[in-house]
């Protein structure tokens, strides 16, 4: 085990005074930089920054970030949901460590895409089906890991089956953690 004790911290964001939404940290006793190679391998969608020891990923509209000595989250509901997020973010942590053997570390950087990249992709229908007034409204989203691709029904059908396997290769589809 990587992570064995951990400071916790939960809190309002100082630049959203009296918004209902949350950040939480973790201050880890261990530098966990050798880690991040393999979340860069296994977390989809993820950006590590080398030069930083810093990965960022997207998952479910919370933006997370994992330091050296720091895993943080951002934009949960409430204080028990940013307890038992980072929970589970240092689960997660500790099980890619404990399969580092399995896996390759990617040292690469990726960029996320851009709403409009993933808009040039979609149906463009404008049917509403996703629950979003638009498509574009639903590609800000996705870019945001706040959709996932099986909420376009469109896109199961023939005639789209190109732009949703390349969908697939740059969208982000929230992975559940924990």
């Amino acid at each position: 085990m990587l992570i064995e004790a951990y400071d916790l911290e939960v809190f309002t964001p100082p630049c959203e005074p009296g918004a209902e939404r949350y950040a939480a940290r973790a201050r880890l006793k261990v530098d966990i930089s050798e880690v991040l190679p393999y979340l860069n391998a296994t977390l989809r969608g993820a950006v590590y920054l080398p030069e930083a020891k810093a990965l960022t990923w997207k998952k479910g509209g919370h933006n997370i970030a994992f330091h050296a000595f720091e895993i943080a989250t951002s934009n949960v509901e409430d204080r028990e949901a940013a307890e038992k997020e980072l929970r589970g973010l240092i689960d997660l942590v500790n099980r890619t460590w404990e399969r580092r053997a399995e896996i390759t570390p990617d040292t690469s950087t990726r960029q996320r895409p851009t709403p409009m990249a993933i808009y040039k992709l979609l149906p463009n229908t404008n049917c509403k089906e996703c629950g979003e007034p638009t498509c574009y409204t639903f590609a800000i989203k996705l870019a945001a890991s706040q959709k996932k691709l099986s909420d376009c029904p469109p896109l199961v059908q023939p005639q789209y089956a190109q732009n949703l396997a390349a969908l697939q290769e740059i969208v982000i589809d929230a992975p559940a953690i924990g």
